[in-house]
């Protein structure tokens, strides 16, 4: 996925061909052999189709020897290997058009190596396509895709492939992978007007924000990639996306969108190499330049989410260098930190990805040398790796930046708690103490209350409320919080159930109101407990 750097300038001849009938036809052949996400995991069972994320091929293959139309495009377009010409027509594919417009090439045309292992008679793909299930959470819009990429590039990423069919790796287009997959599950999904997908890569969050949006702008600097999202949109049957080429905003100046999601080159090295993962600039400048910029580019309300990597420098606190990102965007934020890598760690994983640990020892040195270098002089102990969500605070409003750090485990797709993490950040803010006491709550689905103590004690040193959705979180609270959050069922104002509370255990309701809305803020803020009129108006728009 990219967005800065030079850009690549276009192909003369770029293939395969967009063609929006033959995509149709490709389309028509796909579905009647289910090659579709869920047909290609009924027929590789989970163990092998969680294989081909670990770039392991053989038991997919061990599982596709049966020469059925599903079992032979599988073969084709996602294992790479050559399959005989009549088994390609025998699977609904026009096999002669898709060799005219360079989705597939022949065997017979071949005098070399490649041509003697597939044998004669048989044809190749050129590109990768892997079906792809581009499910909107929270509806039941779903539907079928597939996504367009380079060779070698659809399963495990293009870890240490060199180039392909004489394309530099700096140009290669990935398909789908673990970062951007995240980033589809973390989006915001509710009807809108215009997307902006900023470094589109092969389309992926673009295939997604094209269920719920009206228009969906791609961009990259890399003329290939948006050649491979036009590629996707066409095999997905997807009409109300255009690509245009250029770094971070400058491809739609002074305009503006609903969202903006971008999963760009967030890798901080010492120079840009690949472009579909380093940014060209320093250290983590790009991902500071894209959430710096992003406040003009949003409708009010709109959101912009992404993922990113930022430096943890000597002397400073990471989340005081974001906040200087965010200052001034007039966006509320929330930044989940959900990873921190030392040094060392960060360029053995990037070396690993481009490769160079294949090379000779005394290139590997050299290149892990260049990497602690640039670290060393921009004082970085670590790189930090985590989620971004923007959105335009309302007007006139203070902002609001919530940092944290969350490594722990948390449910997919997450975007529908984000959302909401949003609406009860408005809630707080338009609340004082008198506004939260007065107001109604509901206890979120799904939270259990432990009691942590010693066997046989009559009370417990604490409770821990949990969470079995959303983020997954546990707070600690004392037993009249745990008793209050039990006594929420949005029939009752927060200030009569603590009344109620007060006039059992005994204590003055005076003293228990006025310490209360810290707790019941904090309770709110992490989702343990919800506004009743957030809920009410959660339904009437799910009812829309």
């Amino acid at each position: 996925m990219t967005t800065s750097t030079a850009p690549t300038p276009p192909s003369s001849n770029p293939r395969p061909v967009v063609d929006a009938a033959l995509a149709a036809r490709l389309r028509a052949a796909f579905t009647a052999a289910d090659f579709t996400s869920d047909g290609c995991l009924d027929l590789l069972g989970a163990g092998a189709y969680a294989a081909l994320a670990r770039s392991e091929t053989v038991p997919a293959l061990r599982a596709t020897g049966g020469g059925s139309a599903r079992e032979t495009l599988l073969r084709l377009f996602l294992l790479q290997r050559p399959v005989p010409r009549a088994a390609a027509e025998s699977a609904g594919l026009p096999v002669e058009d898709c060799l005219a417009h360079g989705w597939l090439t022949s065997d017979d045309d071949r005098g070399d190596a490649g041509a003697a292992q597939g044998g004669a008679g048989t044809v190749r793909a050129t590109v990768d396509i892997r079906p792809y299930a581009n499910d909107i959470a929270g509806s039941d819009d779903a539907g079928d895709a597939w996504i367009v990429s380079d060779l070698g590039c659809s399963v495990g990423g293009a870890g240490g492939i060199g180039s392909v069919g004489g394309v530099p790796r700096a140009e290669l287009v990935l398909g789908v992978g673990g970062a951007s997959t995240t980033l589809a599950n973390i989006t915001v999904r509710r009807p809108v007007r215009r997307v902006l997908d900023l470094g589109t890569g092969s389309g992926v969050q673009a295939l997604y924000a094209a269920r719920h949006a009206a228009v969906v702008v791609a961009t990259d600097v890399n003329a290939r990639a948006l050649h491979f999202t036009r590629l996707t949109a066409a095999l997905s049957g997807l009409a109300n996306i255009e690509t245009r080429q250029g770094s971070l905003f400058e491809p739609v100046p002074g305009e503006t969108f609903d969202l903006v999601v971008s999963n760009p080159p967030f890798v901080i090295s010492p120079g840009g190499r690949f472009t579909y993962r380093d940014g060209g600039l320093p250290g983590d400048e790009l991902c500071r330049s894209l959430v710096a910029g992003a406040g003009r580019q949003l409708e009010p309300g709109g959101y912009c989410q992404l993922l990113a990597n930022w430096q943890h420098v000597r002397g400073e606190d990471w989340r005081s260098r974001l906040a200087g990102w965010i200052a001034g965007t007039g966006c509320d934020a929330w930044v989940v930190q959900r990873e921190v890598q030392d040094v060392f760690e960060y360029a053995e994983l990037w070396l690993r990805d481009g490769g160079d640990h294949r090379e000779d020892r005394a290139h590997y040195d050299a290149r892990y040398q260049e990497w602690l270098d640039a670290f060393e002089a921009a004082k970085v102990e670590g790189v930090g790796f985590g989620w971004i969500t923007l959105r335009r605070a309302p007007e006139g409003r203070e902002p609001v930046l919530v940092a944290e750090e969350w490594p722990h485990p948390v449910e997919q797709p997450l975007g529908p708690e984000i959302e909401r993490w949003f609406a009860r950040q408005d809630f707080l803010r338009e609340q004082d103490d008198a506004g939260l006491l007065a107001a109604h709550y509901l206890l979120a689905d799904e939270v259990v209350q432990e009691q942590i103590g010693a066997p046989g004690a009559e009370d417990p040193e604490h409770v821990v409320l949990r969470q079995n959705r959303g983020m997954r979180r546990a707070t600690k609270v004392d037993t009249v919080g745990a008793g209050f959050a039990g006594a929420c069922d949005g029939s009752l104002p927060a200030g009569s159930i603590l009344d109620a509370i007060a006039h059992l255990v005994g204590e003055a309701p005076a003293l228990l109101r006025d310490r209360a809305p810290e707790q019941i803020r904090l309770l709110v803020e992490q989702g343990f407990l919800i506004p009743a009129a957030l809920d009410e108006a959660e339904d009437r728009a799910g009812a829309v």
